[in-house]
């Protein structure tokens, strides 16, 4: 299938690993010109480097900034000029008990998970609204649906991008401008396998033995039987990005293989 994306532009938030740098490689192979970003200047360098080197004929631009920090954010917004697709990825997690998590965690994770879209998504929605057509994909998750009693703070964050997506999409009227949210399940990120190789580790089991054994705690219903690949999230926030999906709008599409149990 022909998904007519040669020639778009893209910016994808948090791309030097995990899910968004699968998505990064999808869109190369679309033809897509793809602007990654990573929190470290010398990291995103050596994976746009790297993604040189798998697709020579691609066009790619990397721009470093720690959304964490305004200064770089400023930075970043002052580099990113008009794009056609805007993949609001970036974001951080962790497991902590909800009494544990301090007002400044809070605020870090409302900065870096739900901030970082709106930022992005106020400097190029006007130009995509200008020209009647693009693409603003949030990768939210199914903890932003079902929230996890151990990570309150996340998927709050999660639940907040999702909302600030649809009001969004009530903008694109009359245009072939959309916005959308893939709501991911469980997927096996570089994040979440440094996890697991740590608690492994620490309880000297086995890699695959301590995968198997978190995710039947955690989500022990997903029809996979095993985490999701990234490269399977990035699959339909390609389509997404395509302007094959231009009647899906103010969506939150699942890609949690049977893990919410809703309709």
């Amino acid at each position: 299938m022909d998904l007519q994306l040669k020639g778009k532009r893209a910016f994808i938030s948090g791309s030097t690993q995990g899910i968004g740098l699968a998505v990064a490689k999808q869109l190369l192979r679309e033809g897509v010109t793809v602007i990654i970003n990573g929190r470290y200047a010398e990291k995103t360098q050596q994976v746009k480097e790297k993604l040189q080197e798998e697709f020579p004929e691609g066009s790619i631009a990397a721009i470093a900034a720690d959304f964490s920090k305004k200064e770089e954010v400023e930075y970043l917004l002052a580099q990113v000029q008009e794009v056609d697709i805007l993949v609001n990825n970036v974001g951080i997690f962790e497991v902590r008990d909800f009494e544990a998590v301090t007002d400044e965690d809070w605020y870090r994770y409302f900065e870096v998970n739900v901030m970082s879209s709106i930022r992005l998504s106020r400097k190029l929605l006007p130009g995509m609204l200008n020209k009647k057509w693009g693409r603003i994909i949030g990768i939210s998750s199914e903890s932003g649906v079902n929230v996890p009693g151990n990570m309150i703070h996340y998927g709050m964050t999660k639940s907040a991008m999702a909302a600030v997506a649809n009001g969004l999409s009530k903008l694109t009227k009359a245009t072939e401008v959309t916005v959308n949210t893939v709501l991911g399940g469980p997927a096996y990120s570089d994040g979440v396998a440094t996890v697991i190789e740590q608690i492994a580790a620490m309880q000297q089991m086995n890699v695959g033995e301590m995968k198997t054994a978190v995710l039947q705690q955690s989500s022990p219903e997903i029809l996979l039987q095993r985490f999701i690949a990234p490269e399977e999230i990035a699959n339909l926030v390609t389509y997404l990005a395509s302007p094959l999906s231009v009647a899906t709008n103010g969506a939150s599409l699942r890609v949690d293989s049977g893990v919410l149990k809703i309709v």
